[in-house]
């Protein structure tokens, strides 16, 4: 079978995903504009051509010369797991005549406006919203809707570039810093826990299903550069709280059109127990959710979301064994990484159920915490016990601590302690 896979070293994990397909008997044909020597080692041996291009996001463009490429090649799949990249993918795909989802069926996964419409035209509850391109329809529709209410764009990813406004003067603020987003959804503020809702799934049914829990919300995460944020897996899936937003999720599937592959949603619980849908795309989830997937049922998820797409089948054994709890880290202060406190004792507590740890060290530049949610590193502990994971967790985002300084003349890191 051959494959023709887009970006097939970025984002990072990309690049397992790669293995994923060439280890159920693909043949993989990558498309991407960094450059072949630029490639990681490991994703240049698993290809089996690539192809590089001057910009991967002009779709005209990468359409015109990948048909070149491939001319006279027959091609069984064109897939991306790259957000930006999914109606690229459906684009090659109907050009070509081949299995999988529409350009029309992917932008239900995309336009998060177009998204709520088809979610709510199938009586699922949805939070109310309204599409805006100007500063006028933006005002009108907070008008409309009222505070508190969530500003962000249409085709966005994780909660980049997303507010919540509770007051007029947050409006202003907010509609200054969207001013080069072509399109935003604005949207009624849910309150409640908020969850996601994964799954692979074939012809739109889950063969793989998965919640986790996010503590806090995400906007909380983006928005307050103290916060560690958690993400915990949860291993009693199945539990009465959650019923509601897992028959949610499988509705959604059902109401977009879903065909093979993976999916990443987040849902809201309410303090009433009312299950509402947040968005949904129709990729994995980013911030290693897949490598806590892995984790919690002692699987290879990439390989099994290969043998979906290529085969149809999903043949692994995927008992819910642990809660899977990530920690990610931000240094306090700025410039390099100087010390690390905490981290030892931490290890020494709750070191049989830790399974990552992978902090930035000291004399490593400290990431924007505000332009990636791995922000300076993370570290992943799992358990039985829901309550034990989320101590050790918690454990991690409190007593754990980072520092930064800007570089000196003199002088050397600290090492971790």
């Amino acid at each position: 079978m051959r494959v023709v896979f887009l970006s097939p070293a970025y984002p990072p994990e990309m690049v397992d995903y790669t293995r994923g397909l060439v280890e159920v008997g693909a043949e993989v044909y990558g498309v991407g504009d960094t450059p072949r020597q630029a490639l990681p080692p490991k994703v240049r041996e698993l290809l089996h051509d690539y192809l590089q291009v001057p910009r991967i996001m002009d779709e005209d463009d990468v359409i015109e010369r990948v048909s070149t490429w491939l001319r006279g090649k027959t091609i069984d799949r064109v897939l991306s797991n790259w957000e930006p990249l999914v109606i690229l993918a459906a684009r090659l795909r109907e050009r070509w005549r081949m299995p999988g989802m529409s350009v029309d069926t992917v932008r239900g996964f995309r336009d998060k406006q177009l998204m709520k419409e088809r979610v709510k035209a199938a009586g699922l509850r949805v939070p109310r919203s309204r599409r805006v391109k100007t500063e006028h329809e933006t005002r009108a529709a907070a008008e409309e809707i009222g505070f508190p209410l969530i500003l962000k764009p249409i085709a966005g990813a994780g909660s980049a570039d997303t507010h919540k406004v509770t007051s007029k003067a947050e409006l202003d603020a907010a509609i200054k810093a969207m001013r080069g987003v072509p399109e935003a959804s604005c949207e009624e503020y849910i309150e409640g826990e908020e969850f996601t809702y994964d799954t692979i799934s074939i012809g739109g049914k889950p063969a793989y299903e998965n919640v986790a829990a996010y503590l806090p919300k995400p906007l909380e995460m983006r928005t307050l550069q103290w916060v560690s944020p958690v993400i915990i897996t949860v291993r009693d899936m199945f539990q009465p709280k959650l019923q509601g937003g897992i028959a949610l999720g499988r509705k959604v599937l059902e109401a977009l059109g879903m065909g093979d592959g993976f999916t990443h949603m987040e849902w809201y619980l309410t303090p009433k127990g009312e299950a509402v849908f947040g968005e949904i795309g129709c990729r994995p989830g980013g911030a290693h959710i897949v490598d806590q997937m892995n984790y919690t049922s002692d699987i290879d998820l990439f390989r099994e979301w290969a043998r979906v797409v290529c085969h149809g089948k999903f043949l692994a054994h995927a008992p819910r064994k642990y809660n899977v709890g990530i920690v990610f880290k931000r240094a306090l202060g700025e410039g390099r990484i100087t010390r690390i406190e905490g981290l030892g004792a931490w290890l020494k507590e709750c070191g049989p159920w830790v399974v990552e740890e992978k902090l930035l060290r000291p004399g490593t530049p400290r990431r924007n915490w505000k332009h990636t949610l791995l922000s300076d590193g993370h570290v992943v502990v799992r358990h039985p016990d829901w309550d034990e994971a989320y101590r050790m967790s918690f454990l991690a985002a409190t007593n754990i601590r980072m520092y930064a300084e800007p570089p000196k003349s003199s002088g050397g890191a600290t090492e971790a302690s």
